[in-house]
């Protein structure tokens, strides 16, 4: 079957405009969800992390028993590191959320050349919730914004302003696409909505979890 590259995360805080480091992470539904249907399809599952280092669930994401259920992916406490990445040895690449993607993944060089060279081989590429902060630095060769011109969603500028945070992001995510040109489509906030561009899947919010991973799992077919 095949191999997916799930990229998440290190960042422990997410630094808001007046200073705070708000504590932070991946979101644990929107890395086991998918986890946890991939597998089931008989897909193997590989991490990797800027510098390799051992991402941290935000403690507001953890459900009962998604402690544990995490504990339980040893690979996810050895992740890859990022920058070390060939992308041709894997079949696809998904970007769980959380607002640490805010932080380390929405400038990271190395991630944005995976995105590129994920896209530009024809191989899916999946990203929910906060993890699409990890496009924006992405362009293609001709040095245009890779979501440019493409149908997308993700964590709604409203789904921040409702969660209290927006006020003190450094940048909303939703606005940050449609300024690349990306023909962003949001939902109702907290539902389910993944949108599925060719090979480019997204989901907007945990809530859009299982259904970008069951997308992902009919691209892989």
């Amino acid at each position: 079957m095949s191999t997916v590259l799930f990229v998440v995360t290190a960042a422990r805080t997410w630094t808001l405009t007046d200073g705070t480091a708000h504590p932070t992470g991946f979101w644990a539904e929107e890395l086991l969800a998918p986890y946890r249907l991939l597998t089931a399809a008989g897909h193997d599952i590989a991490f990797a992390t800027p510098a390799g280092a051992s991402p941290v669930a935000d403690a507001a994401s953890l459900a009962d028993g998604d402690a544990a259920a995490l504990a339980e992916i040893s690979a996810l406490t050895t992740p890859l590191v990022l920058a070390d990445v060939d992308p041709a040895a894997y079949d696809a690449v998904y970007y769980p959320g959380g607002h640490g993607p805010m932080q380390d993944l929405a400038e990271d060089d190395d991630s944005a050349r995976l995105i590129t060279a994920t896209l530009a081989a024809g191989r899916p590429l999946a990203a929910v919730c906060h993890g699409l902060a990890a496009l924006l630095p992405a362009r293609t060769a001709s040095g245009d914004p890779v979501v440019s011109g493409r149908r997308i969603t993700g964590f709604s500028d409203e789904e921040e302003r409702l969660g209290g945070l927006a006020d003190r992001a450094p940048f909303l995510l939703e606005s940050a696409l449609r300024a690349q040109g990306a023909e962003v489509e949001v939902s109702e906030a907290w539902s389910d909505h993944t949108i599925v561009d060719g090979l480019l899947i997204t989901g907007q919010n945990p809530q859009s979890s299982e259904s970008a991973a069951r997308a992902l799992v009919a691209a892989l077919a």
